[in-house]
């Protein structure tokens, strides 16, 4: 019996460090995707959703939960490190994983505010890009004339 239930708590254990593992690889792949997701033609559009899924979140949903920048991947990731014996952590997952990558403490305003002031660059860049290729597209249906290369 007492194998059984060592047995089922390294199992336990073994499945919320992978969960930790793939939070890490797909909430870091999104947030590089909002950062730079504008530089490829292809993914252009998808970028400015995803970025605007970001931003409603931060601005909708954070002022429901009480949580301003709130972000659901964060809390579901911060529930699993909790269950593994995690505490004292950061109000923002950026912060989290800066300091968990350098070891390091970085300060929660420089992070925040690089973190907003990255997102809303992103979102510049990204909703030019897609206005400037939409009324290309939209020229060139109404004329019929070939554009420049797309940029």
């Amino acid at each position: 019996m007492r194998l059984y239930v060592a047995i089922m708590i390294y199992l336990y254990v073994m499945i919320y460090r992978i969960a930790d593992i793939a939070f890490v690889v797909f909430h870091t792949s999104v947030i590089l995707f909002n950062m730079f997701g504008w530089i490829w033609k292809k993914t252009r559009f998808a970028n400015l959703i995803v970025i605007l899924l970001t931003l409603g979140s931060w601005i909708l949903l954070g002022p429901i939960v009480g949580v301003p920048g709130y972000c659901p991947f964060t809390e579901w990731h911060f529930r699993i490190l909790e269950k593994l014996g995690h505490s004292g952590l950061p109000t923002s997952y950026i912060k989290y994983l800066a300091d968990r990558l350098t070891g390091m403490d970085f300060s929660q305003k420089l992070v925040d505010d690089l973190t907003q002031w990255g997102l809303v660059a992103a979102f510049v860049v990204s909703l030019a890009l897609n206005i400037i290729a939409w009324a290309r597209k939209r020229r060139k249906k109404r004329t019929g004339i070939l554009e420049p290369p797309n940029i």
